[in-house]
């Protein structure tokens, strides 16, 4: 029988969603009562915006249309926040939470009644799923860590990941000399907040030690890849291996969230701007060329004007090319949505202005590259990604997806760079 599934938010997501194709296509190998004629489908929803459930929710809708034969399953976030509301849409044989969908006895267990979904604030360790297929991807994601201990006052993510926990290094070990003798050349280590890796584990290791060991006892590796970091929970390690380790990439993705001060204490967040714009420096100081991403919220509750100016100016001041950004989106039970809202059509509005501005410092580091050498892994026959995660099309020829090839840069368009393949 088939598994199709639907993923919605983050790398994490995208992790969880090919061990659950796995363990799921395992559970329904052969059998028929169980998955239904028409195979089963798995929703893996978010949620961090009201967008991401609603498309979430329309996608079931489709699912259920298109596929009535078809077993819906559903999971994710937004499904262990509020499994009452996704178990009554049409179609949805079970709502799974996120303590269970990795657990293979979850999904040996179809035919059973549906359990509960379980306390995901009981959760207490993060196993290791050893997953050496990502379909369509060229590099794989490995999960080093779950879950979140902080409580920004936007965020209902806690609430649906449960407290931090870490994987042991041992285990990431494993998984990650797997996908390299897979055909993986590039790994993204990910999770929910993965700057707080180590306290819960023996000798209470740092992100930046677990990387340290990683890359030691896994060689041929060629290209690692870090998931969003706190500007303020980068240790020392990981500052050394920023600054000499190269197959560590240059190019770090930042929780930054907001550019004032004032918005940032009242998102209970533990940077203030003059920390972002120091990483920033203190990154580039240790490896000159260093490109940042960065995640923003344009429109959170009491942003004046110049709040808002601040978090543009941010993009200028920490040199930022490449922008993950959010208009507001109130979530239910936080404190941020019981604080003055600003109108919904303002909030898209600035968050428009700041993907404007996002684009225009992604269109300067393309024209910038124009002439330069890159190493280029392709995830297609025709693109991919340079170190720096800058996307490139080639303008002439094929490559073989999933090689590295280093090739000149002779172009630029708003959203990728180009070259030609000999």
């Amino acid at each position: 029988m088939t598994v199709e599934v639907l993923t919605f938010g983050c790398r994490l997501n995208t992790y969880e969603s090919e061990a659950m194709r796995d363990l799921a296509s395992r559970a329904l190998a052969g059998d028929a009562t169980k998955a239904g004629q028409t195979g089963a489908i798995v929703v893996n929803t978010c949620a961090v915006t009201a967008e991401a459930e609603r498309q979430a929710r329309q996608a079931i809708r489709k699912a259920h249309r298109d596929n009535p034969g078809a077993r819906i399953i559903v999971t994710g976030c937004a499904a262990q926040i509020a499994p009452e509301k996704w178990s009554a849409l049409p179609g949805v044989d079970r709502v799974i939470g996120n303590a269970d969908k990795l657990k293979p006895e979850t999904w040996a267990a179809l035919d059973a009644p549906p359990a509960p979904v379980s306390d995901i604030m009981a959760a207490t360790e993060t196993a290791a799923h050893l997953v050496t297929e990502f379909a369509g991807r060229a590099r794989a994601f490995v999960q080093v860590q779950q879950g979140c201990d902080h409580r920004c006052t936007f965020c209902v993510i806690p609430f649906g990941r449960g407290p931090s926990r870490s994987v042991p290094i041992g285990a990431v070990v494993e998984q990650v000399r797997a996908l390299v003798q897979a055909g993986y050349r590039e790994v993204v280590l990910t999770g929910v907040d993965i700057t707080s890796y180590g306290p819960d584990l023996p000798g209470r290791p740092s992100l930046g030690q677990m990387v340290r060991r990683l890359l030691a006892l896994v060689p041929e590796l060629p290209r690692l890849r870090l998931s969003s970091l706190d500007p303020v929970e980068v240790d020392e390690d990981l500052w050394r291996l920023i600054a000499e380790e190269p197959r560590l990439m240059p190019h770090l993705h930042l929780s930054l969230q907001h550019g004032a001060d004032l918005i940032l204490k009242r998102m209970k967040r533990r940077h203030l701007r003059a920390d972002a714009i120091a990483l920033a420096e203190r990154a580039r100081r240790l490896r000159p060329g260093m490109v940042f991403g960065a995640d923003l919220i344009a429109g959170f509750p009491t942003e004046t004007e110049e709040h808002f100016a601040d978090t543009l100016a941010l993009v200028e001041d920490c040199g930022l090319s490449f922008l993950h950004v959010f208009p507001y989106s109130e979530r239910p039970d936080t404190p941020a949505a019981r604080m003055p809202q600003l109108p919904v059509p303002l909030r898209k509005e600035r968050a428009a202005r700041l993907r404007e501005a996002g684009a225009r410092a992604a269109a300067r580091l393309f024209n910038a590259r124009i002439g330069q050498e890159e190493a280029v892994l392709f995830e297609h026959a025709d693109r991919g990604h340079t170190e720096h995660f800058a996307p490139l099309r080639l303008a002439r020829g094929t490559a073989t997806p999933g090689e590295i090839r280093r090739l000149r840069v002779t172009g630029a368009t708003p959203d990728a760079l180009l070259a030609e393949a000999a």
